[in-house]
């Protein structure tokens, strides 16, 4: 039997969780309690710390209903079908991609003022990992190649509205990618 006492005052609310955490788990409450505790260190970060921040931007995201979870592997039957068997892209979707673009370019424009701020926006999203450099300099990595092109192509033609425009350097699954002065 635990030696070390604790006297909690409890406001109704806490009174309440309490009451029906002990029916629930038909327990005593200062069992509840040590869970409780126990669980709450454990969880500390997702309960308190960064891990609440990525979850509000999720569900930020998500409730918009602009943006949906995705299985990897369904992007890359995506992008595997669009490809074709030449390997080639159709036109009409790279096309699309462009049009995607542009309309993500304006919105860039006013919610980004570095590379590094949406590189790590677009890590946030899922598509890539960015691992920052010296500089304006960034080395992202991607999953797939077919993802690799899908996204450089989007990246560059996405930074339009942006202060400065991009050096792409590509790798076998990574690229290096700068941020240069845009020229007037």
């Amino acid at each position: 039997m635990p030696s070390n006492r604790l006297t909690v005052s409890l406001d109704e609310e806490s009174a309440d969780a309490l009451g029906d955490l002990t029916d629930r788990a038909e327990t005593s409450q200062s069992e509840i309690v040590r869970r409780a505790l126990t669980f709450y260190a454990a969880n500390f970060d997702a309960v308190d710390g960064a891990a609440d921040a990525r979850l509000d931007a999720y569900h930020r995201m998500l409730s918009t209903g602009e943006h949906v979870l995705l299985d990897v592997d369904f992007l890359h039957c995506f992008l595997d079908y669009v490809e074709g068997e030449s390997g080639d892209p159709d036109p009409a979707f790279l096309d699309a991609i462009d049009r995607v673009a542009a309309y993500h370019a304006r919105e860039y424009g006013e919610r980004f003022t570095t590379l590094g701020d949406l590189l790590h926006w677009l890590d946030f999203c899922g598509f890539l990992t960015v691992r920052d450099s010296d500089g304006p300099t960034y080395h992202v990595v991607f999953p797939t190649a077919s993802i690799k092109w899908f996204m450089l192509r989007f990246l560059t033609h996405s930074v339009r509205d942006l202060p400065f425009d991009v050096d792409v350097e590509e790798g076998v699954s990574k690229a290096i990618v700068t941020a240069v002065d845009a020229e007037d």
